[in-house]
């Protein structure tokens, strides 16, 4: 399983693209290019990225343009967009580029270090961000199969519990501990309801009755 994350370079001319892939390489992420805004807004149908890093100016769709429409759609509005601009270009262009949703802004030529730091901090947070996902997504998994666990438990007596059960549910809440400190505020009614679910199965295989809620 590839776990690079996908960086999106979106620049009309192929000298940009390729200095942009020389000095992003050292990251070992995945660079796709799109050479208009057309394709970047395609290639984002099909795929999760990380980061964007858009021209502004562009043939057609330019990177204003572009951004407004990745903003609008649902799945994208949260990706961070980087616009990349020419040192002499327009000074109401950054003004309208945080206006578009960009998170920064940057001046042709650019430092490669100060480029590659700000597009490495974005590849963490994605990458921690998918972490927790996948980490909440087995946590949801695990109780669903231990709620099915304990509902055919709850006729009988505690001594009776397997142990096992009871070892599964306790790597679970240890795992709901760990999860639950960084969880977004977006997901955070999800995860009590789930942390509710698990104190409701630990009072039913120790033999009490569930908590009213």
């Amino acid at each position: 399983m590839d776990d690079k994350a996908k960086i999106l370079l979106v620049d009309d001319r192929e000298e940009n693209l390729i200095a942009l892939e020389a000095i992003l390489s050292s990251l070992d992420q995945d660079l796709v290019r799109a050479r208009s805004g057309e394709d970047a807004l395609k290639a984002l149908l099909t795929d999760e990225y990380a980061v964007i890093l858009l021209d502004v100016v562009m043939p057609g769709m330019d990177g204003f343009e572009t951004a407004r429409d990745i903003k609008r759609r649902k799945k994208t509005r949260d990706l961070p967009i980087i616009f990349l601009t020419a040192v002499n270009s327009d000074p109401d262009y950054a003004f309208r580029g945080y206006a578009a949703g960009a998170v920064d802004f940057i001046s042709k030529p650019f430092d490669p270090w100060v480029l590659r730091a700000k597009v490495s901090v974005f590849v963490e947070l994605h990458n921690k961000n998918k972490q927790l996902r996948d980490q909440t997504t087995l946590l949801r998994d695990q109780a669903a199969l231990l709620r099915e666990q304990s509902t055919l438990l709850r006729s009988r007596p505690a001594e009776e519990t397997p142990d096992q059960v009871t070892e599964q549910l306790t790597a679970v809440e240890r795992q709901a501990e760990l999860v639950g400190k960084h969880v977004p505020r977006e997901a955070r009614s999800e995860f009590e309801e789930l942390t509710r679910r698990l104190t409701d199965l630990r009072e039913t295989l120790n033999g009490e009755a569930p908590s009213p809620r």
